[in-house]
């Protein structure tokens, strides 16, 4: 299996343990991705070091406020290097705008950095990993006249299923976490089931959306077993044949092209 999306720095433990227990759960390679500049190299570092693991570089949309100068220029050596394999995550987030506004940045911000990022994306000819947050009208506006990356993920697919049709229409992978498994969420399984082969992934997006029968705990990339299963009975295949396609996309997606 392939974890698409996950943050190996904020699973409080070490990153040799967490590898351990997921290759032994059947994981083959994960993507870490950081939020901030500082853990976005630490993800790079861990990439450098553990052939299984590969980095997305960028800064998350409520800290856009600080994509200052210097956080440029680290952010496009990172994405230069061949084991970041995309630029994310960044994106839109109005949820949090809402709830901490003082700590998060402005909507105007968050828009003006997605730009930067997915101008980046198309430069180094790398995917643009995008996180959204109840937001999904201006993030549609936004990629629309932004700079085109080689791919957009849409990771944690989260959206109403028209938003869910919309960007497949405009080709972008829809990568599903383990929020997919909740009892509440048909309308997410239903958009999994929606997603042609060539354009889906499963992530744990880990330490969060930890999935069915284990939410609650702190999620971890051994746990996606449960994803996997769960998206593949929505779609109505087995999850061997999940796993395959999923295994492509990330070849074709989330892999060096430099």
């Amino acid at each position: 299996m392939i974890d698409a999306h996950t943050h190996l720095t904020s699973c409080n433990d070490e990153i040799s343990a967490l590898l351990e227990r997921a290759v032994a759960a059947g994981v083959e390679r994960v993507c870490t991705v950081g939020d901030g500049v500082d853990e976005a190299e630490l993800a790079l570092r861990a990439a450098q070091v553990h052939d299984r693991i590969f980095a997305a570089c960028a800064i998350h949309p409520t800290k856009a406020h600080t994509l200052d100068d210097d956080a440029k220029a680290r952010l496009t050596t990172m994405a230069a290097d061949p084991r970041c394999v995309a630029v994310g995550e960044t994106g839109l987030d109005t949820y949090w705008i809402k709830h901490a506004p003082e700590d998060t940045a402005t909507l105007d911000v968050q828009e003006e950095a997605l730009r930067w990022h997915a101008e980046l994306a198309a430069e180094v000819n790398k995917t643009v990993m995008i996180h959204n947050r109840e937001a999904d009208a201006d993030l549609m506006r936004v990629l629309d006249d932004s700079a085109q990356a080689p791919d957009t993920m849409l990771h944690c697919f989260s959206s109403p299923l028209d938003v869910a049709k919309e960007a497949i229409e405009r080709g972008y992978i829809l990568s599903f976490a383990g929020n997919v498994t909740f009892k509440r969420n048909d309308e997410l399984r239903q958009a999994a089931a929606l997603v042609p082969a060539e354009q889906i992934l499963i992530e744990t997006d880990a330490p969060y959306m930890t999935p069915e029968p284990f939410r609650g705990s702190r999620n971890e990339p051994s746990l996606i077993g449960h994803t996997y299963r769960c998206v593949a009975e929505a779609r109505n295949q087995s999850v061997e044949e999940l796993v395959e396609q999923v295994r492509a996309n990330f070849d074709r997606v989330l892999t060096p092209k430099n």
